[in-house]
């Protein structure tokens, strides 16, 4: 059983998705005067077994002026059974067929497409009170991770960015023909931990190149995970 140090990936992934988020933010989303529309929306996917208010604490480190005006959402996901574990339930995204997740897991796309569809609506949510698209980043860990991936790729318009960590690409090259050309401008943040014994290391390397055969390109990095 892996047993990592929580201090260390958190901080890893927390400066990671600072600076791809400031990185990529558009100029004109801050302003020092309170307007009210110049803001931003950040969505945090958890993983497999995880609940949306255990990641709320992450928004409290995000300091910078630039999140003054942001809007946070760390939804839960539904309680479904989960083949992998043996049908139990447990909010999940999505099925998932086997743990440890490698390069080549079965992927359910029905349950996949379900939960992107939940994912738009809260998405289209932020924009209908005024949020420009530019300024939506998606971010998710491990299952959520994927989830994002998925969510950014098949939404209608370009967004400000979709950060996955230790996530895995959980649907056929087929669904690629549903990528708008606005939806393949959003920049992807890919890191993995080297270590992961939950999704393997090569499901994470095989993200990249699958999305630049796509015509998508994205920051990618990796970090040890300690036992």
């Amino acid at each position: 059983m892996l047993l990592t140090k929580p201090i260390v990936l958190f901080t890893v992934i927390l400066s990671g998705t600072i600076i791809f988020i400031l990185f990529f933010w558009p100029s004109s989303s801050y302003s020092h005067e309170q307007n009210p529309m110049a803001r931003n929306f950040i969505l945090w996917l958890h993983g497999l077994g995880d609940s949306g208010p255990a990641n709320e604490p992450i928004k409290t480190l995000f300091t910078s002026p630039e999140f003054k005006l942001t809007k946070w959402s760390f939804p839960s996901a539904p309680n479904n059974p989960v083949t992998c574990n043996y049908g139990a339930v447990m909010p999940s995204w999505f099925d998932i067929h086997e743990i440890p997740v490698t390069a080549s897991s079965p992927k359910d796309e029905s349950s996949l497409l379900k939960a992107v569809q939940n994912v738009h609506a809260m998405i289209d949510k932020g924009v209908a009170a005024g949020i420009d698209p530019n300024n939506v980043f998606v971010c998710g860990f491990s299952q959520g991770g994927a989830l994002t991936l998925a969510s950014v790729l098949l939404y209608p318009r370009k967004l400000g960015g979709g950060a996955i960590f230790s996530g895995w690409v959980p649907f056929n090259a087929s669904l690629i023909d549903q990528f708008t050309s606005d939806a393949k401008k959003t920049p992807i943040l890919w890191s993995h931990g080297m270590a992961d014994r939950t999704v393997l290391f090569e499901a994470g390397q095989a993200g990249p190149p699958f999305l630049e055969q796509a015509g998508i390109s994205c920051l990618s990095w990796s970090w040890p995970l300690y036992k």
